[in-house]
């Protein structure tokens, strides 16, 4: 079983059949747009001025980014539009931004890459059982799996238009493959199969279960589904090798081992059945009793690791059923990107709410049994389990993780006349200042999609800005009113607005500047200073990592911080009545206490508005 890419691995993945809704709107999409170079330089020095320590510094940065564009700039930028021009090629950054973003990437994608929904309870009117659960998550899944395979999933869209849907041909019947230097994903998907046929793979203490989800052409009821995952838990007693936990190692060292399992014919079965899966199912025996044990179970295999051995973070969607009747995804992010797994999830579990949810007709006759796969365990891959296994609980109890909850929402936030978006961002902006200080070490990350350029994924929206340092002095400056205070938030959050804006239409700044530097000649490397300064270094070095989804049926969600001295943090601004905070750092980051300065810095922005009581605009 051969771990080496084919060259065209990113084009196998079948789209729906042509004509259909769901991609109807591709072939209209534009392509992503290289910005110009003198708009891109200059929104480069205002972030820079924003995160420089000192005016001495910023002059020198400013020095090089001039230097740039009358140098180099321009002829890396005409490189860069050649690129973009050439025939054949739909997207000038996809290739490298598979490779250095994700595919190249050599560390575990477990907490590094992965990403967590956690579901609200059952709906009361199902039998609260987690064989119910786990079959009715699957009901809904499966549905929603034919739904994108015909074609009937209405197009993404926003305000601005649809998005592109691309990243949809990856959520199902695929995985991402670990292979030396660099890793790529297959697909089993079929552009004939309309989404009735296929099977998943369900984990139970370590032991995959492969578990069809059709009979005589249709789709497994959720009765019938309930009957199987029934028969799973029965047999469950026993613990199996957990050979899941391979896939949270290093990825060379998993590429490895993956070459030792698959040298054993059977072994290679397995491995391709799990591959070839729609997605798997992970039904843990751990009971999570608060929000962060939670989290943090379905994030990383058990709360201390636990349960690593009962994942395969290498699915692009592992749901997760815990022995209390909790439930949850793992993601894999490496070619798709958070929303499309968000919308599909938030529809899923907003569906089973309903009373009219298709549960499906029992099948008329009796069904097989899931067949258990059980590997051949030889010593050396018994071996690699158990140092995988330290490993993973090592890295794993690296992590801290704070949540919070704020005593107003969207609702109030509104009344103020104020994006709930930017106020949120500004929260986290005060409660960093007041962490460590005016002096940065690093810039704050807002994903912002791209989406709607074909093959689009994100753009960096800096939210550290020169206004938005100008709010956070003021409010630590006793000589300040409250009224100039505000004043100067209001410049703050228009200037993130319209920096998210600019994002969205990838007029950014990131994603241009790594396509210049990744054109550079190794003889130029040197005169392009720009790219080794110390300030544009800092600027993007996210010691803040942050994002925003939404739905009422995800009471968390979150991932790892980017950088050892950085912080995660996963916001939700949808409630009417609250905004959610998950906060992820290293154990000897000040977790908790910067979870605190964001609950009072969300009270201290509330009480600057409430102070401009009568006033229901800025």
């Amino acid at each position: 079983m051969s771990t080496a890419p084919p060259k065209n691995w990113k084009s196998l993945a079948p789209a729906p059949p042509a004509g259909t809704l769901s991609f109807g709107g591709q072939s209209a999409l534009q392509r992503l747009p290289v910005p110009p170079l003198n708009v891109t330089l200059s929104r480069l020095k205002r972030s820079l001025k924003a995160i420089a320590w000192d005016e001495a510094e910023f002059a020198a940065s400013e020095r090089k980014v001039d230097q740039f564009a009358n140098g180099l700039g321009p002829e890396l930028q005409g490189r860069l539009e050649q690129r973009r021009d050439e025939p054949g090629r739909a997207h000038w950054l996809e290739e490298w931004w598979d490779q250095l973003a994700y595919m190249g990437y050599r560390d575990s994608v477990m907490i590094n890459v992965s990403y967590y929904y956690g579901f609200d309870a059952h709906p009361a009117h199902y039998p609260q059982t987690t064989a119910h659960r786990a079959a009715a998550l699957t009901r809904a899944t499966i549905l929603f799996r034919r739904k994108l395979k015909r074609g009937e999933l209405s197009p993404d869209a926003t305000k601005e238009g649809p998005l592109c849907m691309d990243t949809w041909r990856w959520m199902f019947d695929c995985c991402r493959v670990p292979a030396p230097g660099s890793d790529w994903a297959v697909t089993y998907a079929n552009y004939n199969d309309l989404g009735d046929s296929g099977h998943i793979v369900v984990f139970r203490k370590g032991r995959p279960w492969r578990v069809d989800v059709v009979a005589d052409g249709q789709l497994l009821s959720t009765r019938d589904l309930e009957q199987q995952f029934k028969y799973i838990y029965e047999q469950g007693s026993e613990e199996y090798p957990g050979v899941g936990v391979l896939t949270s190692s290093n990825r060379d060292i998993w590429a490895k081992n993956y070459t030792l399992l698959a040298e054993d014919p059977k072994n290679a079965f397995i491995l391709r059945e799990i591959h070839s899966a729609a997605f798997v199912v992970s039904l843990d025996t751990e009971k999570p009793t608060n929000v962060v044990d939670f989290s943090r179970a379905l994030w990383h295999g058990g709360i201390h690791g636990e349960m690593l051995g009962n994942r395969w973070f290498d699915k692009p969607a592992n749901f997760v059923i815990f022995d209390n009747n909790q439930a949850g995804v793992v993601g894999e992010h490496s070619i798709m990107d958070g929303t499309p797994m968000a919308r599909m999830c938030d529809e899923m579990v907003e569906d089973l709410h309903s009373q009219s949810f298709d549960h499906g007709t029992p099948a008329a006759s009796a069904l097989p049994s899931p067949q258990p796969l059980d590997w051949n365990i030889t010593p050396d891959i018994l071996q690699a389990i158990a140092s995988a296994t330290e490993e993973g609980k090592a890295l794993i109890n690296t992590q801290t993780m704070g949540y919070h909850l704020t005593k107003y929402g969207k609702a109030a936030i509104k009344k103020y006349g104020v994006s709930p978006d930017s106020w949120t961002q500004m929260v986290i902006q005060l409660a960093y200042y007041r962490l460590v200080g005016a002096r940065k070490p690093g810039g704050t990350y807002e994903a912002a999609t791209t989406r709607r350029f074909l093959k689009g994924r994100t753009e960096t929206i800096r939210v550290v800005t020169v206004e938005s340092e100008a709010w956070l002095s003021a409010m630590h400056d006793s000589s300040m009113d409250d009224e100039t205070r505000r004043k100067l938030f209001t410049e703050a959050t228009k200037i993130h607005i319209s920096d998210a804006r600019e994002a969205g239409k990838a007029q950014g700044i990131d994603r241009h500047l790594l396509g210049l530097r990744l054109l550079l000649r190794d003889e130029e490397k040197e005169k392009a200073e720009i790219f080794s300064d110390p300030v544009y270094t800092r600027a993007s070095r996210w010691t803040l990592s942050t994002s925003a989804i939404w739905s009422k049926h995800f009471p968390s969600y979150g991932w790892g911080e980017v950088v050892p001295d950085g912080f995660g943090v996963a916001y939700m601004t949808g409630h009417e009545d609250c905004l959610q905070f998950t906060v992820t750092s290293r154990t000897e980051m000040p977790n908790a206490q910067f979870v605190e300065e964001i609950a009072r810095a969300a009270e201290d922005l509330r009480a600057l508005f409430d102070s401009n009581a009568g006033k229901s605009k800025l």
